[in-house]
């Protein structure tokens, strides 16, 4: 579910269940990815891009004055030397006005944020869904000399949500070429149907084809093949089940990554956007198959409810979600990550990004030590 809430602080603006997606990028080392450009990484290139600067309030944790933040659903990309994150907006409009937020990295610890994706929300979300305080889960990806921003926009406890597509040449905000194209609606759903267009996520199949992750609670996660021309689905695409679990089926923000020769399906279970009282944990299934069945390590598939966990809680980094797995290729860290967004147990709740190293340990994925720091938490987590 893509967060929309302050955590601890605040009461949940009106939102849907969203997570974001998770979908590897091309060529990290020791991951066997497929093939063309995908989430990941492309060389240094112009770019140019708006700033806003948000207004930040004042917090402390332990005595230290920190500023607000709110980083939930969480995607990566690596530009030149430059790490980028883009996440969902904030739902009190502190921050970006509720829009897709952009923030930077040299290092992968420390970001800053720059700026949002649009200035305001697309006229096209206002007059499908009427007024929603912010847009959702976004996913970013590199193709056809371009990078996509996929992203939702819905309420809370609605399945009346689109799909949108942001697009441009280059994320450097100092590039004349910096521009997001709005390419409007991707993919919709309403009240007539039985799933949720929510938290997407692209993946390339091993045969360089293009396809998006999308859904949760109605009836889960699903998956639709799309044009790699346009990025948007062909007309009467096959909506795919991919996993589903008991009513009202708690699960969404999945992403696919291709290793070894299996799909392996993240998904985000449980529920977000509670701050220390969320319960949402990452879990993982795999199939040969990019369309399914998906299968726990104990065989159970996951439309019957299967899935390993592959991320809980830990120490003060209460309820994981979000999952995307970002593949940095050249020159970026040496295997790949696994970036998600967690509520700080020594910070009120807020809503924080998380990275981890992804290692496969008998063809399941295994994290290693948090990189980035935990805001409240005494000193470095180890590494």
């Amino acid at each position: 579910m893509k967060m929309r809430s302050r955590g601890g602080r605040a009461a949940l603006a009106a939102m849907a269940p969203v997570t974001l997606a998770a979908v590897l990028a091309g060529g990290a080392a020791g991951f066997a990815t497929a093939p063309g450009p995908s989430h990941a990484t492309v060389p240094a290139a112009a770019a140019g891009g708006h700033s806003a600067q948000a207004a930040a309030r004042a917090r402390t944790a332990d005595s230290v004055p920190q500023p607000y933040t709110f980083i939930h659903d969480p995607t990566m990309a690596r530009q030149g030397n430059t790490y980028y994150t883009f996440s969902t907006g904030d739902p009190a409009g502190t921050i970006g006005n509720g829009n897709i937020q952009i923030r930077t990295s040299g290092n992968l610890r420390s970001w800053r944020y720059t700026g949002t994706v649009f200035a305001q929300q697309p006229a096209w979300i206002t007059s499908t869904l009427g007024s929603i305080p912010n847009l959702w889960a976004p996913d970013i990806s590199y193709f056809g000399g371009l990078w996509h921003l996929y992203y939702a926009g819905s309420s809370f406890g609605s399945n009346n949500s689109v799909i949108g597509l942001a697009t441009t040449p280059t994320l450097d905000p100092h590039s004349p070429r910096y521009h997001w194209a709005d390419d409007g609606l991707v993919f919709q759903s309403t009240s007539a149907d039985d799933y949720n267009a929510i938290d997407p996520s692209l993946v390339t199949d091993a045969a360089g084809n293009k396809w998006l992750s999308f859904g949760s609670f109605w009836s889960g996660i699903k998956l639709i093949a799309l044009d790699p021309a346009t990025g948007k689905p062909a007309s009467s695409a096959t909506v795919y089940s991919l996993a589903a679990k008991p009513a009202p089926d708690p699960e969404e923000g999945s992403g696919i990554v291709y290793h070894g020769g299996y799909y392996y399906l993240f998904v985000a279970v449980d529920y977000c956007c509670q701050g220390i009282s969320s319960t949402y944990h990452i879990q993982v299934g795999r199939s040969a198959s990019i369309t399914g069945p998906y299968v726990d390590a104990s065989g159970t598939t996951m439309l019957n409810g299967g899935g390993m966990e592959v991320q809980g809680a830990d120490a003060g980094m209460i309820g994981p979600g979000s999952p995307f797995a970002f593949g940095p290729g050249a020159g970026g860290p040496s295997s790949p990550l696994l970036v998600y967004h967690y509520y700080d147990a020594y910070d009120s709740g807020d809503a924080w990004i998380q990275i981890r190293p992804l290692s496969w340990v008998g063809g399941w994925p295994v994290t290693g030590n948090p990189m980035v720091p935990v805001p409240g938490q005494p000193g470095p987590p180890s590494s």
